[in-house]
C-alpha cells in the first residue's frame, strides 16, 4: 500500500479525488492583491474589464518608473586613520564564546568594518565541533537591539557610573555592617574567572550568598547524582557510542542540556554513508511531540505523571534480567519488558536519559544505566557538564526569606525571576521587602524595571569572558566591537564595588596565566594567552577525581514510594522550543519569525491538543480556550498524548521591547514546586472554550506539493537488503528522461548541494543562519498570515500514519538551481538567468515583479517583496517594518556583500554566491585549486548535524559528487526533468518493516 503523507489534519481529511477534479489555486493567499489595490484607489471591485486593466496598467507603469529611479544616497564616513587590522571589504574573524546561561557554543564572529554581522561555529571545539543552533545564530542581532539599556539609571533616571557605584557601595557597606543578608542572583556561571570575581566580592561583603537560578533547571539530575554518587553534578553523555537510546522526555536535539553537542554525537550513529549498514535505535517516551521525539525510530506516548511508572517498570525488568530482587512497580500500558530486553542486549553500548526534574525519576534512570554498565562507557562521570547548576530549593528558600524580611539586598545579574518564577507575582511581591535592589541586565526586562538601580551590562560580543563548559574544556570570549552604549561588564561592576580598579580584561588574563598556564606545556605565558585567544579554546585531559562509587540505597527508598497516578485528569506540559527558548531572546525578530519545527507556527505560543480530546471538546484550530481561566489559542497536534496539553515557555513578556512584548502567553505561571524541585507539568483544573478565534501565523500549509513523491524513506532492514530501498522511483524516472535540448556544459565549476534526510533533525539553525548571511527581511505576523514570509530556506514537515501517533519526516527546501530551470524561460526581462557554474541567478535591479517565475517554479522557493521591509525602496511611505529592522542601529547587522532588496522584487537562495566568489578569489591569490568542502553556504555552516554538503559536481572526487552517485540519492520532482543541482538522500528508519 502506498504511504500517505500529510502536512496537517485538514489535508489528511481531504478527498484526493475531489482535489484532482478542482485543483487548489497556487496563489490563493495572494489572489486579492489587485482587488485591494482597486479598493484603495476607489475603484468598484465589480467594475468592468476595462477598469481592471486601468489599475493593472497603472501598476505596470509604476513598476517601470520605479525601476528607473535612483536609490536614495547613503553617505559613508571614511577613516581618517584606518586601523591596521581592517581592510575595507574584507572580513575579520574573532574566536569567542556564546553562553546565555542556557545555551553554550564556541563561535567565530565575522566582523566587517568594525561591525559583527555573522556567527559561525568554531570547528576547533571538541564539544560543539563547529555546530550552532538557532539562538546562537540569532545572537548577533541582539547586539543591535534597541531595547538594550543604554546607560546606568537610578529610579528610572539616567545617571553616571560614578554616582551609581558610590550609591551601591554605600548601601552594601551599610548592609554588611548591620549583618544583613545580601544575595547575588545569577544564572549558572561557567566562567572560572567570574567565579573568582564573585569570591572576591563575597570576601569584601561576607554576608553575601551566591545563588544560581535556572528558569528551566536540571536540579533533579543534580540531586539524584548527589544521592547516588555523593556529589551534585551532570555527567558527560555520549550518544555517539550508544546503539540503543531510550529517552524519557529529554529533548536532547532541541533544548535539553547541550543540544548542539548531542546533535553532533547523535547523527554519527544515524549516517549511512560509505557503506555503513548499522545505525542506532532511538526510542522516545513523551507526552507532547518534541523535536527529538519526532526524530525517533519508535515514539511512545505517555503523559508526564505516568512516565516515572514506565521508568520504574524498565528498571524492574532489568533487575530481573540481572538476577536481582525486584519490587512491586506501578501498572503501565507500555511494553516495558521489550524495552528492557533490548537495552540488556546492548549493555555498555546503550544510553537512557530523562528530561524530568523529578529526583526519584532521575535516580531510577541512574539505576538503569548502572545495571546496563553504561557508566564509564556512554556516560562519563569523570567529566562534568558545567551548565544548569542551579538548585531549585535555594531559590524557593530565597523567596521565603525575602517574604520574611531577612534579606537586605538582592543583586540580580542577567536573570528575570519576576517573569519566569512560578506563580503570577510570587517573586515580585517578595522583592519589595528588600532594601537594596540592583539589576545587572543587558536588555529591558520585567525584573530590572522593578529595581532601584539598573547597571546595564555589555552584550557578549562586547565583552571579555571565559568558560569551562566541561571539565578541562575551556574557552575564551573576546569583544568584537567596542560597547555601543554606556554599558559595563557585570564582572567589572562587582570589581568596582569591592574597591578594585582592575580592568576585567586584565583580571581575566592574570587568571589564565596564573591558573591555567603552568600546566599548559608553554614556555611563555604571553604566547599561551595569545594562542588560546586566537583559537578560542583550551582543552586539557583534566578529570574529576572525587566521585564516589554508585550507591543504590536511595533508589530503594524512591521505588518504595511509587504509586499509581490517575490517568483521568488533563495535564499541562511546559517546554522550551528551539526559537525563543526560556524567553531571554523574546525580542529577537529572527527567532520570533522562525517556524516551530513541529507545528510550523511563529509569532505565538499556543496550546497543543490531541485530535481525540479536541473532537470531544469541540475545539478547532485557532479556537481561543481557557486553561484554568488563562486564555490561549489552541492547535490540534497529531501525536499529542490524549489528555495532555503542551504550551511553550518564553512567551507573554510584558517588558521586553517592541518585538517581544505581549506576544503569546506567559506559561511560567503554571510551573510549580514539588519536593524541592521545580516541575514543568501540572494537573489542569478546568479547560473550556472561550468562544473566540485567534489567528495563528502558520507556514505549514503555504507550500503545496500536491501529493507528489517528494519524501522517500525505507526501513533499515529494507536498506540492508537493497541500498536503493524507498528510492525505486528514481531509476524508473531516469530511464524515461528524454529531451530536445542540448545538455548543459559547465566547463569550470558546477556547484551542487546534497542533503541527508537521515541526518537532518529539523532544528532550524540553517534557517536563521541563512537569514543572517543574506539579509532576509522580517515581515511580521500579519504578513506571515498572508503567506508572505521571506525565508530563503524552509523545512517542510510531513506526517505519515495514524494521526494519534504519526511518524515525522522533514525536508529542507531551498532554490534547487535547476539546469532546466522553469523560472528562467518565463521572465520577460531576463532578471533570472543561469550562470556558467550552474547557479540560478537573480538580477534584482532588473526584476519588475511580474512573479511569472514564482508561478512557474514547481518548488515554490521564490519570495516576493510585497512591501519595503528593509528601507531600500526609492519611494517613501512603502515601509512595513514590525520589527524595527530599518532603524540605523539594527541595520548595522546587514551583510554588505549581499544586496538589500526593495519592494516589488523577487528573491531566493543564491547558494551564498558571495561566499563562493570569496573563496575562488582567495584560491586565485594563493595560486592554488579550490579544496573540496572549502566553500560552505550559511545553511551548511550553521548545521549541527552536518546534513548539508556543498561542492563541485564537476569534481568526481568531491563529497557531493559521491553522494549524488549514492543509490539513496534522488531529486525533488525529478519527473519534471528540471535537473536540480540539489539532491537528497532517502530517510532510513531503524524500525520494523511496514
Amino acid at each position: 500500500m502506498e504511504k500517505q503523507y500529510y502536512r496537517s489534519l485538514d489535508e489528511l481529511k481531504v478527498d484526493r479525488e475531489k482535489v484532482n477534479e478542482k485543483p487548489v489555486k497556487e496563489f490563493e493567499a495572494e489572489k486579492d492583491v489587485l482587488l485591494d489595490l482597486m479598493e484603495e484607489n476607489n475603484f468598484n471591485t465589480s467594475s468592468s474589464r476595462r477598469d481592471f486593466l486601468k489599475v493593472f496598467g497603472f501598476s505596470i507603469a509604476s513598476a517601470a518608473v520605479l525601476a528607473s529611479c535612483e536609490q536614495p544616497v547613503r553617505k559613508a564616513i571614511p577613516y581618517l586613520n584606518r586601523p591596521e587590522e581592517i581592510t575595507p571589504g574584507k572580513a575579520n574573524y574573532y574566536a569567542s564564546t556564546y553562553f546565555d546561561g542556557n545555551d553554550y557554543c564556541s563561535v567565530l564572529v565575522k566582523v566587517r568594518d568594525g561591525r559583527p554581522i555573522k556567527i559561525e561555529g568554531n570547528t576547533l571545539s571538541s564539544v560543539t565541533k563547529g555546530g550552532t543552533n538557532a539562538r546562537t545564530q540569532a545572537s548577533v542581532l541582539s547586539l543591535y537591539d534597541n531595547a538594550r539599556y543604554k546607560a546606568p539609571a537610578i529610579k528610572g533616571e539616567e545617571t553616571t557610573w560614578k554616582n551609581i557605584d558610590q550609591d551601591i557601595q554605600n548601601q552594601l557597606n551599610q548592609l554588611t555592617q548591620n549583618k544583613e543578608k545580601i544575595v547575588l542572583l545569577t544564572p549558572t556561571i561557567i566562567s572560572p574567572s567570574t567565579k573568582a570575581v564573585i569570591e572576591q566580592f563575597q570576601q569584601k561583603y561576607p554576608t553575601t550568598q551566591h545563588i544560581q537560578y535556572d528558569a528551566v533547571s536540571a536540579s533533579g539530575i543534580l540531586d539524584a547524582n548527589k544521592k547516588t554518587f555523593g556529589q551534585a553534578f551532570i555527567p558527560s553523555y555520549h550518544f555517539e557510542k550508544a546503539a540503543t537510546i531510550v529517552s524519557f522526555g529529554a529533548d536532547f536535539l532541541g533544548s535539553w542540556l547541550s543540544p548542539v553537542e548531542y546533535t553532533k554525537q547523535y547523527v554519527q550513529m544515524r549516517k549511512l554513508d560509505e557503506g555503513e549498514q548499522k545505525m542506532s535505535h532511538h526510542i522516545h517516551v513523551e507526552a507532547g511531540m518534541s523535536l527529538t521525539g519526532s526524530n525517533a525510530d519508535k515514539r511512545i506516548i505517555v503523559k508526564n505523571s505516568r512516565q516515572k511508572a514506565v521508568i520504574a517498570n524498565v528498571y524492574n525488568h532489568l533487575l530481573a534480567l540481572s538476577g536481582q530482587s525486584t519490587f512491586n512497580a506501578p501498572e503501565t500500558s507500555v511494553d516495558t519488558k521489550a524495552i528492557a530486553e533490548e537495552l540488556y542486549k546492548n549493555r555498555g553500548k546503550s544510553l537512557v536519559v530523562s528530561g524530568s526534574n523529578d529526583t526519584d525519576a532521575q535516580m531510577m534512570v541512574n539505576g538503569i544505566n548502572q545495571l546496563l554498565g553504561n557508566f564509564g562507557k556512554t556516560i562519563d562521570t569523570s567529566v562534568h557538564l558545567k551548565i544548569k547548576q542551579g538548585i531549585d530549593q535555594e531559590m524557593e528558600s530565597l523567596v521565603q526569606e525575602m517574604n520574611e524580611g531577612t534579606v537586605g539586598g538582592v543583586i540580580m545579574w542577567n536573570v528575570n525571576p519576576v517573569y519566569d518564577y512560578p506563580g503570577t507575582d510570587a517573586f515580585s511581591s517578595a522583592l519589595k521587602n528588600t532594601k537594596l535592589r540592583v539589576s545587572l541586565a543587558e536588555s529591558k526586562n520585567e525584573t530590572a524595571e522593578e529595581t532601584e538601580y539598573i547597571c546595564p551590562v555589555n552584550h557578549y560580543l562586547e565583552s571579555w569572558n571565559d568558560a569551562e563548559i566541561k571539565t578541562g574544556h575551556y574557552s575564551l570570549g573576546q569583544p568584537a566591537i567596542r560597547p555601543i552604549f554606556s554599558t559595563r561588564q557585570g564582572q567589572e561592576s562587582l570589581l568596582r564595588w569591592t574597591g578594585s580598579n582592575t580592568e576585567y580584561h586584565e583580571y581575566l588574563k592574570n587568571y589564565w596565566t596564573g591558573n591555567l598556564f603552568p600546566a599548559s606545556g608553554y614556555l611563555s605565558a604571553d604566547k599561551f594567552w595569545t594562542d588560546k585567544l586566537h583559537d578560542g579554546i583550551y582543552e586539557t585531559d583534566q578529570s574529576e577525581t572525587n566521585i564516589n562509587g554508585f550507591s543504590s540505597n536511595a533508589i530503594v527508598n524512591a521505588v518504595s514510594q511509587l504509586k499509581n497516578e490517575s490517568t483521568k485528569n488533563i495535564e499541562l506540559e511546559l517546554y522550551q522550543n528551539v526559537s525563543v527558548g526560556n524567553g531571554t531572546h523574546a525580542n529577537n525578530p529572527w527567532l520570533q519569525e522562525l517556524p516551530d519545527p513541529v507545528t510550523k507556527i511563529c509569532w505565538d505560543n499556543y496550546a497543543a491538543i490531541s485530535p481525540k480530546l479536541a473532537e470531544e471538546m469541540g475545539i478547532e484550530d485557532n479556537d481561543l480556550i481557557r486553561i484554568d481561566q488563562k486564555p490561549i489559542p489552541a492547535v490540534i497536534q497529531p501525536g499529542q498524548e490524549y489528555k495532555t496539553i503542551s504550551v511553550a515557555l518564553g512567551y507573554g513578556r510584558q517588558k521586553a521591547g517592541t518585538v517581544g512584548e505581549k506576544v503569546g502567553v506567559n506559561a511560567y505561571i503554571f510551573s510549580r514546586f514539588a519536593d524541592g524541585q521545580r516541575l514543568t507539568w501540572s494537573t489542569v483544573k478546568e479547560v473550556n472554550k472561550a468562544g473566540e478565534k485567534y489567528p495563528l501565523a502558520r507556514t505549514q500549509t503555504h507550500h503545496s506539493m500536491e501529493g507528489r513523491a517528494i519524501v522517500r524513506e525505507a526501513t533499515l532492514k529494507e536498506y540492508q537488503k537493497n541500498p536503493a530501498a524507498g528510492n525505486e522511483l528514481h531509476e524508473k524516472i531516469e530511464s524515461h528522461h528524454k529531451t530536445l535540448y542540448d545538455k548543459h556544459e559547465f566547463p569550470g565549476h558546477h556547484w551542487g548541494m546534497a542533503i541527508d534526510l537521515n541526518s537532518c533533525t529539523g532544528c532550524n539553525a540553517c534557517v536563521v543562519g541563512c537569514s543572517s548571511e543574506n539579509n532576509v527581511p522580517v515581515v511580521g505576523k500579519k504578513q506571515v498570515l498572508m503567506a508572505r514570509e521571506m525565508h530563503w530556506i524552509r523545512i517542510d514537515r510531513y506526517y505519515q500514519g495514524d494521526q494519534e501517533n504519526p511518524s515525522v519526516v522533514r525536508q529542507p527546501v531551498m532554490c534547487q538551481h535547476c539546469d532546466n530551470a522553469p523560472c528562467e524561460n518565463v521572465c520577460p526581462v531576463a532578471a533570472t538567468t543561469h550562470s556558467n557554474e550552474g547557479i540560478n541567478q537573480m538580477a534584482y535591479n532588473r526584476c519588475i515583479g511580474t512573479r511569472y517565475c514564482n508561478n512557474n517554479c514547481p518548488y515554490k522557493v521564490r519570495r516576493f517583496n510585497f512591501y519595503d521591509y528593509t528601507g531600500a525602496d526609492a519611494l517613501p511611505g512603502n515601509i512595513v517594518d514590525p520589527a524595527e529592522m530599518t532603524l540605523d542601529l539594527k541595520r548595522m547587522v546587514l551583510n554588505p556583500d549581499v544586496t538589500i532588496r526593495a519592494k516589488g522584487v523577487i528573491e531566493k537562495c543564491s547558494f551564498c554566491v558571495q561566499r563562493i566568489q570569496e573563496k575562488k578569489l582567495d584560491a586565485k591569490l594563493e595560486n592554488r585549486q579550490l579544496g573540496d568542502g572549502e566553500i560552505k553556504p550559511a545553511c551548511a555552516q550553521a548545521c549541527p548535524a552536518d546534513a548539508i554538503v556543498f561542492g563541485d559536481l564537476n569534481d568526481e572526487n568531491s563529497k557531493v559528487s559521491k553522494i549524488f552517485k549514492d543509490q539513496r540519492s534522488y531529486h525533488l520532482l525529478e519527473e519534471l526533468h528540471t535537473l536540480p543541482s540539489v539532491g537528497y538522500l532517502t530517510k532510513i528508519r531503524n524500525k520494523e518493516e511496514a
